[in-house]
């Protein structure tokens, strides 16, 4: 790492009064809605297991890099959900593993229309923090050497799905835990700060296999700004979808999804970063594989909801 991006790295967790990214910043969640709301859970009935890969701010160092694997899969006739998230994100000298347990439970809203249906789910887990202060300097290692902090948490969301638009409210990290740092370095001690999501979106049939997906996901973080998603995806025949984003103060991106066949589903998103860090860096790449399956023993006789 350079003096400069070290600068700017330490600058950017001191101005957030956190030494790790406070929730990893993605362009595919509308591919992977778990990763925001855990009454998702199961919602798409079959075994779904989905892996990103986020390297934001190419050439920039000391920049973030995220990964993320989920699985989830309806049981007891779809009635409920269980699944897993997973996640590992690095910024500067900081690291972050994550890994929460999800569950949730579905009402049907018509029963002569199964597919309008109501979603609670809650999730636990911990995050394990750890920073090693010793990369700032590798010829005279940092009298804080590496500090490390196991963090437990929990979170819940709600979600409504049919067949034409789908809404939902989410917590996922409710409690505002504290978080071991270098205290002298700075005067205060730094927090995990709650996150709420409000997403939404609606599937609009414009000619025969042509569909438009418009939909939102906003953030609100406590003691930080607003910030908001407006996204809207073309998709050809249930197989190719395109699209693009735009993220308030912060970027325009471009969406891509193929589906390979009735398993597996790529995706690929670019962000053309609009704030003065597109200077020093080439943009954000992201990668997306989904793989889903239905299980004879627990999905016989189930219907799948449109992937789309």
């Amino acid at each position: 790492m350079t003096k400069f991006g070290i600068y700017i790295v330490l600058t950017l967790a001191a101005a957030s009064n956190a030494w790790c990214q406070q929730r990893p910043m993605q362009s595919l969640y509308m591919f992977d809605p778990l990763l925001v709301n855990p009454a998702y859970a199961g919602s798409q009935v079959q075994l779904s297991a989905t892996g990103i890969y986020r390297n934001q701010w190419v050439n920039f160092p000391g920049a973030p890099k995220t990964f993320t694997a989920t699985a989830h899969s309806g049981f007891r006739k779809a009635r409920v959900g269980v699944g897993l998230i997973a996640a590992h994100d690095e910024i500067g000298i900081h690291n972050e593993n994550a890994l929460y347990g999800v569950y949730s439970y579905k009402i049907p809203l018509n029963r002569f229309d199964k597919s309008s249906v109501i979603s609670f789910g809650i999730q636990g887990g911990f995050n394990n923090l750890r920073s090693n202060y010793n990369l700032l300097n590798e010829k005279q290692p940092d009298k804080y050497g590496v500090l490390s902090d196991l963090i437990w948490n929990f979170g819940a969301g709600i979600y409504y799905r049919s067949k034409k638009m789908w809404a939902g409210f989410s917590v996922p990290q409710i409690l505002n835990n504290e978080i071991l740092t270098a205290e002298t370095a700075f005067s205060s001690l730094a927090s995990q700060y709650r996150y709420y999501y409000l997403m939404g979106g609606s599937t609009f049939e414009v000619a025969p296999k042509v569909k438009i997906i418009p939909s939102t996901l906003i953030r609100i973080q406590e003691k930080a700004p607003v910030s908001f998603d407006i996204n809207t995806m073309i998709v050809l025949s249930d197989v190719v979808g395109l699209g693009a984003s735009y993220r308030l103060n912060d970027s325009v991106i471009g969406l891509f999804e193929l589906q390979l066949n009735e398993n597996f589903h790529v995706g690929y998103a670019y962000d053309v970063t609009t704030s003065d860090i597109r200077l020093y860096s080439n943009g954000t790449h992201e990668i997306m594989i989904n793989y889903r399956i239905k299980i004879a023993k627990i999905h016989t006789g189930l219907e799948c909801p449109s992937y789309w």
